[in-house]
């Protein structure tokens, strides 16, 4: 027993550390200003916050609008039990994409300016709206777990009864807001590298969203196994990986298809700091988790699932930092670093969100209620009971009580 606590108490003074880490560091930024904490500039001016906690951030949490979508606009009912932890990471990531704006504006308090404040040739506009918009369908969609903890019925109903309506304005706001992103950095051909420069952009930034958001339901699925000694249901996710890897081949093969018809594919293998960068993000996020969850007998195991989905998130998050900030570098005359206190304060985001799904998943139901039983059964909590021997021509030894006892097995 004692060693089965080590591990949370670990995890649980590294929380609490980032937390008071973070806590200090948001003091400084909103009394000392953006000089205090970051190493942004008027040469750098958009730099960790918006390369880590926008950029990765929106398109991690995109499994909220894919798994919705299949369920309940394409009936795919096998991925049912996926779609409400899937809604509360996204609904989670979303909030966490606007604290990150608040401490990357340098007038926080002007952030809700776009939405009086029209200018509809701008895309930033766009995705302010998109953003804004989703965030609330997603909060609409997570109300119904917490309507059904207070028992208020009828505001339950109504949830319900609108549930699809929202899920299919979700995904017209996502996909609008996942390919805007990519459209934004199209106003800068002078200045972001020919490696990510693409009008393709829109199209590879949704595809890959796409992608990583079903990536994300396995991690998700297989740290909230961990942490709260659930069931893991590996058929689900075999299916969920397969999905991956043929989107994740589909994005691969227009990202090469991309390079190649505009001449830049030999910038890749010119092992440079850009083209090393370029190469490892294709590995990472494209080629090893297609070799791995390619493979049936990699899908089986736990431990393979879980690291080709892990290699497909990672290699997402250096794309999306490639585009946001390697590839500028040039471009600005220096390299941009993030100080100790940018990464400080993401990182503290993300505990943050750690911390509330964990609680969430205590005190809603965010997963599927049939999974108690199995998930007592993995902790030795369930016991064996006596069951009626059933006839046999066989007669029953003597002494026999005339029962059996029968382990009761998972649903």
């Amino acid at each position: 027993m004692r060693s089965d606590r080590q591990p949370l108490s670990f995890w649980r003074g590294i929380f609490y550390l980032l937390l008071a880490t973070g806590l200090v560091l948001t003091v400084l930024r909103f009394t000392k200003g953006l000089g205090s904490v970051s190493n942004l500039s008027d040469r750098s001016p958009w730099g960790l916050w918006v390369g880590f906690d926008l950029l990765c951030g929106v398109g991690l949490a995109a499994g909220g609008f894919v798994v919705t979508g299949i369920v309940y606009i394409f009936h795919l009912e096998r991925f049912r039990p996926i779609v409400r932890p899937t809604i509360m990471t996204a609904f989670l990531g979303y909030v966490l994409v606007t604290m990150g704006l608040l401490f990357d504006i340098g007038r926080p308090w002007n952030i809700w300016h776009p939405l009086v404040m029209w200018n509809p040739h701008s895309v930033m506009f766009e995705v302010a709206w998109c953003v804004t918009l989703y965030s609330s369908v997603l909060a609409l969609e997570t109300s119904g777990m917490v309507f059904e903890k207070l028992k208020w019925k009828r505001a339950a109903h109504v949830q319900h009864l609108i549930t699809v309506p929202l899920v299919i304005l979700g995904c017209v706001l996502s996909t609008l807001h996942q390919s805007s992103l990519g459209t934004l950095y199209l106003i800068v051909p002078g200045k972001l590298h020919a490696l990510w420069y693409s009008p393709m952009l829109p199209i590879l930034f949704w595809v890959s969203a796409v992608a990583i958001g079903f990536a994300m339901v396995i991690v998700e699925s297989h740290l909230s196994a961990r942490a709260l000694g659930r069931h893991l249901e590996m058929p689900l996710l075999q299916d969920v990986a397969r999905i991956v890897v043929g989107i994740l081949s589909v994005y691969g093969v227009l990202r090469v298809y991309d390079l190649a018809t505009r001449g830049v594919l030999p910038q890749l293998l010119a092992f440079d700091y850009e083209g090393t960068m370029c190469l490892v993000e294709l590995v990472l996020g494209v080629a090893l988790p297609v070799a791995l969850l390619g493979i049936p007998r990699m899908r089986r195991n736990t431990h393979g699932l879980y690291a080709g989905a892990l290699f497909a998130v990672l290699g997402f998050m250096v794309n999306r930092l490639n585009v946001s900030i390697t590839g500028f570098d040039a471009a600005q005359g220096g390299r941009y670093l993030p100080s100790w206190a940018e990464a400080a304060i993401s990182l503290t985001m993300v505990a943050i969100g750690f911390g509330t799904f964990y609680l969430a998943a205590r005190f809603l139901d965010v997963f599927p209620p049939e999974e108690g039983a199995a998930r007592r059964e993995e902790h030795g909590e369930d016991r064996t009971e006596p069951v009626p021997l059933v006839e046999s021509p066989s007669p029953v030894a003597p002494g026999h009580d005339g029962v059996v006892l029968r382990r009761r097995v998972r649903a």
